[in-house]
């Protein structure tokens, strides 16, 4: 008999209920009752297991500082466990309910299948508990595939035919762990302890969903929703999970609460885990009974071994060696590096076909997805703009001794501290302030070209080169630090001394002007305010300081030299005129001396104020004197060297303020530049000037202006905030990540391999 005329083997999915019908809210009600009463049990059972796990860790913990860490873990989850109970149950509760009438516009952050969750770029924490999450989604949505699917068919139906799938569902595993996550937020703990949260829920929740599945699926097909479906899963990839029942008793449970402790102690040996279930469902369907085959071809051979791969890949890596040492950057090099990179999969079964005379279609799935996974590697490194273009030229040949490297030894991706892992995170931090006006000496650029011309000639199968070039490369990073730190501390001690001098120039004219107030003063004694006088209050104030008598003394000048220029109305006034001119005398010649008058100006300039005084006192002067008189006799007194601090200093303000008007305080680049830190690398593309990368070496304690030198120590420039927050907001200065190279290009690769796929290749994001 045809199966397909049998109508007990059809499903029949055109009856879908009105979605506003009451029914319909009948069947979502029971729903929601089920999934509440399970999910209430489970998340207080991975709760009550929290305490023992975060006990065992601290009894473990290496110094007193973990060990606090830890139980303050204890404290805060004691704490916050109903509200973050409470929310993760309210949040499900009340998506079930809107299902029947989703909301038009669904959140951004809605995860997609296989883990499609957020993934900040900022810190290697949040990195950690995004693959922490993707890993729990890929794992459970893989192993409940079968029972996930027929309750999505049979919600869609009550629903009135609109869809429903795993990353709308709310009790998939998406849903529920960003719901999860969510809520967690109200928990303030390390990161150590939310890890192992999410170990526990991922224990004691996820790992219990195929009950809630059932229960629903029953419960639906009692109702009469879709009796006869057909558990058929519309995307690739097996639907149990290798080792999803390990570590668990036989209940599905661990065995106990330290086996999540153990687990969540190694989360980065999760990436692999993720990133195959990734690569699994963008790849798409396995051709039928070919469960280890890659590239979606039907074997024609021998799957490649591992030494056939190795050797294939050296006959490459020679080739690349051979063709001669590598040039500065040119323009279109980055491009032609980004096609090789792409087409080096292709390349590698042709060179096997040459090597074994018969060219494979495919090779395993563990190693098509460590060379896509390397190949997404640098393909991030050529478009990552954290570095300069001649750098990553460099560092993009490294393509194949890293895949060699990833072949051979497969934690290179699952931990940080491997070897190659932090040579190549040094080359991209030692490159991140790489220019050329900065290395005139090429000396960086022939270190990094040296490694790469070492690695492409001499690395075969000996991982221990990438230890001692790690080692090599410190050593010339700790000698040019040293170096650059001598020169930052010279150039830092020479913006601080220059800042005195403003400041006190500041203080002097201030002091100054404020005692002038309104008053017309005669350009003599204006002059010598103004120029001589105030240079004398600014070295005394550097050498003496404000408090001390020698600067009081200086201002009481002031005050006798300003009341001088009263006019003399009777004898009294004259007279008092006459006993304050020796002071004055006295005062002004040490004064000038002070600011390296030389003798004849002093004679010069006390002179023109002598015959400015006979005439204050009334006395008869000679025509020559009272044509010098009115002259400008300040200028003629005063030497040119000696530069006026109050005109400097007023413009100096006037100029400040209208440059600094334009960015609002509480702009998004200001408060970016507030959050600046020492040694933060900035790019800086100034018009008419070549695009410059400045190291942020010291924010002044007195004026608050940053300093920013090259990777010499030498500066570059200063800014005030206002002016660093006006340049980013002109796009003519961007900060540069901080954070380590490999962890930027995994958490773009798994945000990349999360989106949905699109016809064409779709480029990182930017990751500063």
């Amino acid at each position: 008999m045809n199966e397909a005329s049998d109508p007990s083997r059809v499903v029949n999915l055109s009856p879908r209920l009105d979605s506003s019908s009451e029914r319909v809210g009948e069947l979502l009600n029971a729903v929601r009752g089920i999934a509440s009463k399970r999910l209430q049990q489970w998340i207080g059972n991975a709760f009550e297991h929290v305490d023992d796990a975060l006990f065992d860790l601290a009894e473990k913990a290496d110094n007193n500082a973990a060990q606090m860490h830890y139980f303050d873990g204890m404290r805060e989850v004691r704490k916050r466990r109903p509200a973050v109970e409470r929310n993760f149950l309210a949040t499900i509760s009340r998506d079930l309910g809107e299902l029947a009438h989703p909301p038009k516009q669904q959140p951004v952050s809605t995860p997609t299948s296989l883990g499609s969750v957020e993934l900040t770029l900022v810190a290697d924490n949040e990195l950690e508990e995004s693959l922490a999450i993707t890993s729990m989604i890929g794992k459970n949505e893989s192993r409940l595939s079968r029972d996930l699917f027929a309750v999505n068919q049979r919600l869609s139906v009550i629903c009135g035919g609109h869809k429903i799938d795993d990353a709308s569902n709310p009790v998939a595993p998406a849903i529920l762990a960003q719901a999860f996550r969510q809520s967690l937020q109200e928990l303030g703990a390390d990161m150590r302890v939310k890890l192992i949260i999410y170990k526990l829920f991922d224990r004691y929740v996820l790992s219990s969903l195929e009950e809630l599945y059932q229960e629903v699926n029953v419960e639906l097909v009692r109702a009469g929703v879709l009796p006869q479906l057909r558990h058929e899963v519309l995307r690739g990839g097996n639907a149990q999970a290798a080792g999803s029942t390990s570590h668990h008793g036989g209940d599905g449970h661990p065995a106990s609460a330290s086996d999540a402790m153990d687990e969540a102690s190694d989360i980065p040996s999760d990436l692999l885990q993720t990133l195959h279930a990734l690569f699994s469902a963008r790849r798409g369907p396995a051709v039928a009974g070919s469960g280890n085959t890659g590239m979606h071809a039907m074997p024609s051979g021998p799957l490649p071994s591992a030494n056939e791969l190795l050797g294939a890949l050296s006959v490459l890596q020679s080739q690349i060696a051979s063709a001669g040492p590598l040039p500065y950057a040119q323009a279109d090099d980055a491009a032609e590096l980004s096609r090789e990179v792409l087409q080096l999969k292709g390349q590698l079964l042709t060179q096997i076909g040459a090597l074994r005379g018969e060219k494979p279609s495919h090779v395993a799935t563990i190693d098509e997805d460590t060379i896509d996974l390397v190949g997404m590697l640098f393909e991030f490194i050529l478009e990552d703009r954290n570095l300069p273009a001649a750098m990553q030229v460099m560092l993009a040949r490294l393509q194949i001794p890293y895949l060699k490297a990833a072949i051979l030894d497969r934690k290179l991706f699952a931990h940080r501290q491997h070897p190659a892992r932090r040579l190549l995170d040094c080359l991209a931090e030692q490159a991140k302030g790489w220019s050329e006006e900065s290395d005139r000496d090429h000396r960086l650029h022939e270190k990094v070209k040296s490694i790469v011309d070492h690695l492409l000639h001499d690395f075969d199968d000996d991982m221990g080169i990438f230890e001692r070039l790690l080692l090599d490369l410190q050593q010339f990073q700790d000698v040019n630090k040293r170096r650059s730190e001598v020169a930052e501390q010279r150039v830092a001690e020479s913006t601080r001394g220059r800042e005195k001098l403003e400041q006190a120039r500041h203080r002097a004219a201030r002091e100054i002007l404020d005692r002038i107030d309104n008053r017309k003063l005669p350009p003599l004694v204006h002059g010598v305010l103004a120029r001589a006088w105030a240079n004398h209050l600014v070295l005394t104030l550097l050498r003496q300081g404000e408090t001390s008598p020698e600067f009081k003394s200086a201002l009481r000048f002031v005050d006798d030299f300003i009341a001088s220029t009263r006019p003399v109305a009777d004898a009294d006034s004259r007279q008092a005129l006459r006993q304050t001119l020796p002071g004055i005398e006295r005062s002004l010649r040490f004064g000038l001396a002070n600011v390296a008058f030389q003798e004849q100006d002093i004679e010069r300039l006390l002179g023109q104020l002598h015959i400015y005084y006979r005439q204050q006192l009334g006395e008869t002067l000679d025509a020559t004197e009272v044509v010098a008189v009115d002259e400008d006799a300040a200028m003629l007194a005063i030497p040119d060297s000696i530069q006026p601090v109050i005109d400097h200093d007023t413009a100096m303000d006037e100029s400040s303020e209208d440059d600094l008007a334009d960015v609002p305080p509480d702009s998004p680049e200001w408060h970016q530049v507030q959050a600046l830190q020492p040694g933060t690398w900035l790019e800086f593309s100034l018009p008419d000037e070549p695009l410059t990368r400045a190291k942020l070496s010291w924010i002044s304690p007195m004026s608050g202006r940053y300093l920013f030198v090259n990777r010499r120590g030498l500066k570059v420039a200063d800014y005030a905030p206002q002016e660093l927050a006006h340049l980013l907001a002109d796009s003519q200065a961007r900060v540069l990540a901080a954070n380590a190279l490999f962890d930027r290009a995994m958490s773009a690769i798994v945000g990349k391999l999360s989106q949905p796929e699109v016809a064409s290749p779709t480029p990182f994001a930017d990751t500063e």
